[in-house]
């Protein structure tokens, strides 16, 4: 992955700030700007639309989590606190990760990585893996680990090739976003399996390694999956 990671920092505490500047000048791999007014920093956010928030919760008359809440779709957060209480509030905003104060160099790095991940996905660079959250734990699943992806009502069911899946909240759509087109296929509306695990297939069903069974190809999808799955697998059934 290339090139830093543009940040805000908004915290009301300066030696918190501090320590985040610090840590970030550590990695090399982050330009940071931090706040102590909230109010100064959102209006950043607004502004220079960074790739990652670190966001203190409490500050004064102003919660982070109203601040995320409003900006939820701008950017990466990465909640920053010393009251663990609000670590469910912060995942419910799809905060990348929550950093207990104080928490050591080698945590924030772990944190920072994730951002890493949903930042490269999002620019179309390669990686190795996604990160969803299961219940409230965040889970790194590599993509060659992943058979299919199956969508249950208000859930995603990742199936892995290890064995075993994944159940997430996240919805099947965020989760395709994450996947590289070349290496994924949508083959009906519940259903992307990963290309490398495809053995058999046609315009009705399509038979993985490990799934005999099959899974279903919807009719709306059909032409496009087997023209991607024709040209993967030049001796499929067509």
């Amino acid at each position: 992955m290339n090139g830093k990671l543009r940040c805000v920092a908004i915290d009301d505490e300066p030696m918190a700030l501090l320590v985040i500047e610090q840590f970030c000048r550590r990695r090399g791999d982050i330009d940071i700007v931090s706040f102590s007014e909230p109010r100064i920093g959102m209006a950043a956010i607004l502004r220079e639309k960074p790739d990652l928030v670190f966001l203190d919760v409490e500050m004064g008359d102003v919660s982070g989590l109203e601040i995320a809440e409003k900006l939820k779709n701008e950017c990466n957060f990465i909640f920053t606190t010393a009251f663990a209480e609000y670590a469910i509030d912060g995942f419910n905003l799809d905060a990348v990760d929550f950093l207990h104060k104080p928490f050591p160099y080698e945590r924030f790095g772990v944190a920072v990585d994730k951002v890493w991940q949903r930042v490269a996905l999002r620019r179309g660079e390669p990686s190795g893996c996604i990160v969803v959250k299961q219940e409230y734990n965040n889970v790194t699943i590599p993509l060659s680990d992943i058979m299919y992806i199956e969508a249950l009502g208000n859930y995603v069911k990742i199936v892995r090739v290890s064995g075993g899946h994944v159940l997430t909240r996240t919805n099947l759509k965020s989760i395709t976003d994450m996947l590289p087109e070349n290496a994924f296929v949508r083959i009906h509306r519940s259903y992307v399996v990963s290309l490398s695990s495809v053995l058999s297939f046609n315009r009705t069903r399509v038979v993985l390694k490990g799934h005999d069974e099959g899974l279903p190809v919807g009719a709306q999808y059909a032409d496009v999956s087997m023209e991607i799955m024709s040209r993967r697998h030049s001796g499929g059934e067509k």
